[in-house]
């Protein structure tokens, strides 16, 4: 907790200035996708959409690709402080494309010799894992939003976000033991840190079993689960919107330590939160916070873009 003294001491630091660089008139320009529908619902907030709706949201090469390109162009975008990824149509997304499977079974019957095979298949799969942990290395929270199905891929998908909620007809699925794969793009590296139950995970990587809202909820795959899409996505929504209030400086912050304290020791994740924070204490966002709370809500706290 931070004291009276000490906020009293950061409203002499700086001259007592709130108001900062109006918000860009049109949020969102730019993001134009063949699979993705992309829109800024409220303010700071963006709201990614996997939009294949005829192919049940299956993704597809170019789904591929744009969703590593979307989420490293938000983690770039000052207007964007909080993001939304759902699906549109009757569920979220049936997982991989079929026809990209056989697009890689086609590399592995051509005549090339098996270095040359590997090479190809080797830039397709990083290429694929690459554009998941665009959404883990985007500074920006995402929250998932997850409706009906998520098969296979759609899993590897959500693990990359920061938070998961569902409605109660979710239910998921990690495919990819039925189909001959190994699952390839992160579940099996995320899904045990999220869960925490090695036991839990194995059965459902190894049975390809569908687990449903109520056991996701139980295990702490996701942390709320809601009525009905409608209501899922206004809770998301609203989730978001509070996030986006909040300081970019300290929320972006905060997502970085914590990415990067999930796969260091405790020691080493207290070194790089204070080689972070010796900088960003010097932002005016803490003064600014400082000031609503000594205010007790009578002065809004209002940051600038970052």
């Amino acid at each position: 907790m931070l004291s009276a003294r000490f906020m009293s001491g950061l409203l002499r630091l700086s001259p007592s200035v709130l108001s900062v660089r109006a918000m860009s008139a049109q949020p969102g320009d730019g993001y134009t996708f063949e699979t993705l529908a992309v829109s800024v619902p409220k303010d700071h907030v963006f709201h990614v959409q996997l939009n294949r709706t005829e192919k049940l949201n299956a993704l597809n090469k170019i789904m591929w690709r744009e969703v590593g390109e979307c989420f490293d162009k938000l983690a770039e975008d000052p207007d964007c402080r909080a993001v939304v990824l759902s699906g549109t149509g009757k569920l979220f997304t049936t997982g991989i494309d079929l026809g990209d499977l056989t697009q890689m079974a086609g590399i592995v019957m051509s005549d090339d010799d098996v270095a040359r095979k590997c090479r190809a298949l080797r830039k397709i799969i990083s290429s694929y894992q690459e554009s998941f942990t665009a959404i883990e290395k985007c500074p920006k929270p995402v929250i998932s939003a997850v409706h009906n199905a998520c098969i296979g891929a759609g899993v590897d998908l959500i693990c990359s976000a920061d938070i998961r909620y569902c409605s109660s007809d979710a239910w998921f699925q990690v495919k990819e033991v039925d189909v001959g794969l190994a699952a390839d793009v992160g579940t099996l590296q995320r899904l045990p840190k999220i869960i925490g139950n090695q036991s839990l995970v194995r059965e459902l990587c190894f049975s390809a079993r569908k687990f449903f809202s109520s056991e996701a909820l139980q295990c702490g795959f996701v942390s709320r689960v809601f009525d009905d899409k409608d209501s899922l996505l206004e809770a998301a929504l609203d989730m978001a919107s509070t996030i986006a209030s909040k300081s970019p400086v300290a929320v972006q912050t905060t997502k970085i330590a914590l990415v990067h304290s999930r796969d260091h020791s405790v020691q080493e994740g207290l070194d790089n939160l204070a080689n972070i924070n010796m900088t960003m204490l010097q932002s005016e966002d803490l003064r600014i916070s400082a000031m609503s709370l000594m205010s007790k809500g009578k002065t809004k706290a209002v940051f600038a873009k970052l």
